[in-house]
C-alpha cells in the first residue's frame, strides 16, 4: 500500500499539470480565489458583525452560558425582546 504524501503527491501533480495544460488554466484560479476572497473577506466585513462585540469577558461567558442552557425557542423570544 502506498504511503499517504506518496498518494498526496500524486494527486497534487495531477491537478498542477492539469491547470498547466488548460487554455483557461490560470485565469480560471485567479476567479475561484477572487471569488473566495469575496466572500470571506468582504462579506464578512460588511454583513457579519461579531455578535459579542463590546462586550466584557465576563459578559461573554454569561451569554454564552445562557444560550447553552435555555431551550431555542425561549432564545428566539428572548433575542426579539432585547433587540
Amino acid at each position: 500500500m502506498r504511503s499517504l504524501s506518496s498518494i498526496l503527491g500524486s494527486v497534487w501533480r495531477f491537478y498542477r499539470d492539469a491547470f498547466k495544460n488548460m487554455t483557461w488554466g490560470r485565469p480560471l484560479v485567479w476567479l475561484i480565489l477572487l471569488k473566495v476572497f469575496i466572500l470571506f473577506a468582504i462579506l464578512r466585513v460588511f454583513f457579519f458583525k461579531p455578535a459579542m462585540a463590546g462586550m466584557s469577558d465576563e459578559q461573554k461567558s454569561e451569554q454564552v452560558g445562557d444560550r447553552l442552557t435555555q431551550p431555542q425557542h425561549t432564545q428566539d423570544t428572548l433575542n426579539l425582546l432585547t433587540d
